[in-house]
């Protein structure tokens, strides 16, 4: 029987080693699909792809892309779990369009324009794609139907608010009756600012003096001409007009003439009198647009286009200018500066 029981134990050995042997041959096999998934798990996180576009090389374009890449991450949405493409259109419409066609090409989740050039390119060329734009004014451009609901795939921001605001200022400042705008044909934000300042002249009894702007070249042969006939120079949103601020402001403080703007970065090019939404604000509240999208798969015409509260503007006076210009700032007017440039 001990025999028995020998031989029977020294049978179940090897049964054993055989039930081993494939134990480990299957986590073996196990950890490699495991380590093999990996790279499939990450493209996974990887899925959602986004496209940002900026207009041009201003300031307040990249501050709003800022803004809104820092909402996204606050809200989870960061690399790699996602893919940015980050683009510049060089203030070129012709570079924007092939932009946009290469976008298309991407099959993104989420695109962010900012600047309305921008935006009406990726528009005009994507109609299935949510699109998160800065622009001035959405409804003016056509980008929108309506500021509630833009009725297509857009929502997004706009440093709009009634300008009335700035020009009372501006009157405050001193006694402007004919203020000249540069503004460049076709380019729709510069063009509605224009719109909106004309509106304001009977009001206001001021006159607008509209200087069109197709080329750079055009600024020291138009410019001097302008500044014998107008007491402020208005500087709108145009491509030209902000590649050519620093010198505009330089030849109007030597003239006397004011300079005023309702973009902020142009405040740091020397403008005068700016009125301003925060850039860097505005690309955050497109980002919690672009988040609501990507979490909820909200349509984006149920996301209105909005501005910033009248509340959060700033009144900016660039006193390196005024005290080049030598214009007399009054103490009750200092009062109403919320943010001061030297």
């Amino acid at each position: 029987m001990n025999s028995f029981l020998l031989e029977k134990g020294r049978g179940a050995v090897p049964g054993n080693k055989s039930i081993g042997s494939r134990i480990k041959a299957g986590l073996s096999l196990f950890i490699a699909l495991f380590l093999m998934l990996q790279p499939l798990c990450a493209e996974a996180k990887a899925a959602k792809k986004i496209g940002v576009l900026l207009f041009g090389e201003e300031s307040r374009y990249s501050a709003q892309r800022k803004g809104a890449l820092e909402q996204l991450a606050k809200e989870g949405f960061r690399e790699p779990g996602v893919k940015y493409y980050l683009e510049n259109a060089g203030g070129s419409k012709a570079k924007a369009a092939e932009i946009a066609r290469n976008f298309a090409s991407l099959k993104l989740d989420l695109i962010f324009a900012f600047g309305t050039s921008a935006a009406l390119a990726v528009a005009n060329e994507i109609k299935d794609v949510p699109l998160v734009c800065g622009a001035y004014d959405p409804v003016e451009s056509g980008l929108a139907l309506q500021w509630k609901s833009s009725g297509n795939n857009t929502t997004g921001v706009s440093p709009k608010f009634p300008l009335s605001r700035l020009v009372s200022n501006l009157r405050e400042l001193a006694p402007v009756q004919r203020i000249g705008v540069l503004y460049t044909p076709h380019e729709k934000n510069s063009e509605a600012v224009l719109t909106d300042l004309v509106e304001l002249q009977d009001r206001f009894r001021i006159r607008i003096v509209p200087v069109p702007l197709t080329l750079a070249e055009e600024i020291p042969e138009l410019l001097p001409e302008v500044l014998r006939v107008v007491d402020a120079i208005y500087l709108t949103g145009s491509g030209i007009v902000g590649k050519n601020a620093v010198s505009i402001v330089d030849s109007a403080t030597r003239a006397r003439v004011l300079t005023v703007t309702h973009l902020d970065d142009l405040a740091n090019d020397g403008v005068l009198l700016s009125m301003a939404a925060d850039q860097y604000r505005m690309g955050r509240l497109a980002g919690k647009k672009g988040a609501k999208i990507l979490k909820g798969g909200v349509h984006p015409s149920a996301i209105p286009f909005e501005t910033l509260p009248l509340k959060e503007l700033d009144l900016i006076l660039n006193m390196k200018t005024a005290r080049k210009g030598g214009f007399r700032i009054a103490p009750s007017f200092m009062k109403m500066v919320t943010k001061t440039v030297d």
